[in-house]
Formats: structure tokens, sequence, C-alpha cells
């Protein structure tokens, strides 16, 4: 039985424990874009895909689940229920993960990323 870390964690190692449970579960181009002086609602957004409702919805519940039981960190996730586009909101870090179709519908990323802009992080 693993016991949750109550030490809290920085909004950038929160970031590296959600990319990591996003590779861990075949999550695919993966996309942090920083929100620092973009945006006061997170410090982080980081935007995913997943091959099919029923991938993008187990992404999500795992990393809610992970997040919790691993560092006692409550989650709002929603759109979970239909799997086209889920969202958890993490506090310092918002995470989407979309069906890759529904992605390219709503380029997500776009609003929020300029080519080669202060947003801009290497995966």
């Amino acid at each position: 039985m693993t016991t949750a870390n109550t030490a809290p964690l920085t909004s950038k190692a929160l970031l590296d424990e959600i990319i990591t449970s996003l590779e861990d579960d075949k999550a695919e181009d993966i996309v942090k874009i920083d929100l620092h002086g973009k945006s006061e609602m997170a410090d982080y957004m980081v935007v995913a895909s997943g091959r099919s409702s029923r991938q993008v919805s187990a992404i999500a519940n795992h990393l809610v689940d992970s997040l919790k039981q691993n560092h006692g960190r409550l989650s709002k996730i929603e759109g979970k229920e239909t799997g086209d586009w889920v969202l958890v909101d993490v506090g310092d870090v918002i995470v989407h993960v979309f069906r890759p179709e529904v992605r390219e519908f709503y380029q997500l990323e776009k609003m929020w990323l300029t080519p080669g802009g202060p947003g801009s992080m290497p995966a």
C-alpha cells in the first residue's frame, strides 16, 4: 500500500507528475503550455490526446486517482462520461485530454501558443 506524500508540490513538480502519468498511459501529442503572465487561472496547461473515448476517460481517471493517492491532491474532472474532451482541473495545472478529431476541431492550444512564443515548452 502506498501512502500519500502530503508535502505540497510546486506547480512545476505537479506538472512533471502529470506528464509522467500521461506518458505512462500512452497519451499522444502531449503539449505543455506555460501560463505564467498569460492567465491567473493556472500556472500551466497540458493538452494531450487519447486514441478513443475509452482511452481518453481512462487517462483522465488514472491521473485523478494517482494524484489523490500519491499526493493527496483533489481534482475536478468534467466530460469523462462522453470521453471526447475531458478537463481535469488540478489547481495549478489544467489538463485537457481529447480524442484526436475533437482536439483538431477546437485547436485549444493554438489559442494559448504562438509559434516560438513564451508559452511554448518542449515536452
